[in-house]
């Protein structure tokens, strides 16, 4: 529907539009599905961490959910974080062929995406602060070298050892995605480090999208799982920008998901924050997103935790609503 100024209003849940979603587990109690029901959520993203995907299991978890009127629009499961496949270990292959059957089971229940991340030995925090009142994560670089770094393992995993485990993961489970047309979406780094606990990191600035790209033929079954808040965690550093990321990748349609996250400043220092109280403009963000047609699942991301709030249900409906209003902005200023 077109106004006088020849603008097109897109309905928020028209199936071309951003799907506002939240991530849960697929054991959420009845209350958190009732809640995401009442603040008008429909679309979630499901971590599983059964042993092995039983697709039976999760056609229940499925029907469960469309009793609170939520569908499912991407999905993780544990065995894409196993240690034996990031360190290139013994019984990776086995880890590997438990992952190739979660993307089976997508398929057959229609769930189009699969969400991965490839960083063994993070440190996601170094402690915590109170922000205008709110309790967030904080990561101080300084802090981190000098006081809780340690290595993780047995030895040192250098880059280029890690790239050689992602190459072998994702050539393994990419010809099946491919196959059954499901999408791998791969999460940056957080914190975009290059070096943490003993283990190289990939995804800590813009070359390490576009050679993960590479690696995948660029492929149209693989994609970003864009974390606007890792992304500017890293300022400068990144190569490129968040908007420059949006246009880069966006524009030729290879954001399968975004995590909607704000941030104080970029490293040596960074404090987690809702969405409008950090130095990322994320109505422009939205506004970008919606100039390239992104239409994926949008989800909060480490929500920070507000008096008496201890299932973060407050802060998640902040945060809802905050995206919901931006994306109405977006909707009618850009279509």
């Amino acid at each position: 529907m077109a106004d006088e100024t020849g603008v097109t209003f897109v309905d928020e849940y028209h199936p071309d539009n951003i799907k506002l979603a939240h991530q849960i587990s697929w054991n959420a109690p009845d209350d958190d599905l009732l809640f995401l029901k009442q603040i008008g959520v429909r679309w979630v993203q499901v971590h599983w961490r059964t042993q092995i995907p039983d697709v039976d299991q999760m056609r229940d978890v499925q029907k469960r959910l469309a009793q609170y009127d939520l569908r499912i629009c991407s999905a993780g499961h544990s065995a894409g974080r196993s240690l034996k496949i990031q360190l290139g270990q013994p019984g990776r292959d086995e880890d590997i062929e438990t992952y190739c059957t979660f993307i089976r089971a997508l398929a057959t229940l229609g769930i189009p995406l699969c969400l991965h991340s490839f960083h063994p030995a993070n440190t996601y925090t170094t402690h915590h602060v109170e922000r205008r009142g709110y309790t967030a994560r904080a990561f101080d670089l300084d802090i981190f070298r000098t006081q809780v770094e340690k290595s993780r393992f047995e030895r040192t995993y250098t880059t280029e050892e890690i790239w050689d485990n992602y190459t072998y993961f994702i050539k393994a489970v990419l010809p099946v995605a491919e196959e059954l047309n499901i999408t791998l979406a791969l999460h940056p780094d957080d914190p975009p480090v290059e070096m943490m606990n003993g283990v190289g990191k990939l995804i800590t600035h813009y070359e390490g999208y576009r050679r993960a790209e590479e690696i995948t033929d660029r492929s149209e079954n693989w994609g970003l799982l864009f974390c606007v808040g890792t992304w500017s965690e890293g300022g400068d550093q990144m190569g490129k920008d968040v908007f420059e990321m949006i246009q880069d990748f966006g524009d030729r349609g290879k954001i399968a998901a975004v995590h909607f996250r704000n941030v104080s400043s970029s490293m040596p220092y960074f404090e987690e924050t809702f969405p409008d109280d950090g130095y990322m403009d994320m109505a422009q963000v939205m506004k970008a997103l919606r100039r390239v047609g992104f239409n994926g699942p949008l989800m909060p991301d480490h929500i920070p935790k507000l008096v008496n709030d201890e299932n973060r249900r407050a802060g998640l409906a902040y945060c809802i609503s905050y995206m919901r209003a931006l994306l109405r902005q977006a909707n009618a200023s850009v279509g």
